[in-house]
């Protein structure tokens, strides 16, 4: 059985394959298949996403967790507090 990340892998290279091809078709040139690499950095602003949030922070070392999975500090054991950001 195929689990989902793998589905996922192959019907994304699928589509990529795709629209490569169709674009190669339209087009007439091999010319896209220098400018498709470049696409994502196209997008990159639009997610709206700053980064992560800092959930928690070690008061010793300054160690930043961003998600409540963390309870102590991984470089010296300290209890992690709770920030406001």
């Amino acid at each position: 059985m195929v689990g989902s990340r793998t589905l996922t892998a192959v019907v994304g290279l699928l589509v990529s394959l795709l629209l490569t091809a169709a674009l190669w078709w339209y087009f007439d040139t091999l010319l896209v298949f220098l400018f498709l690499p470049f696409v994502p950095f196209l997008f990159r602003g639009l997610g709206g996403d700053d980064g992560p949030t800092i959930v928690q922070e070690c008061p010793h070392c300054g160690f930043q967790a961003t998600s409540d999975a963390y309870d102590y500090c991984p470089r010296d054991g300290s209890r992690l507090e709770s920030t406001d950001r």
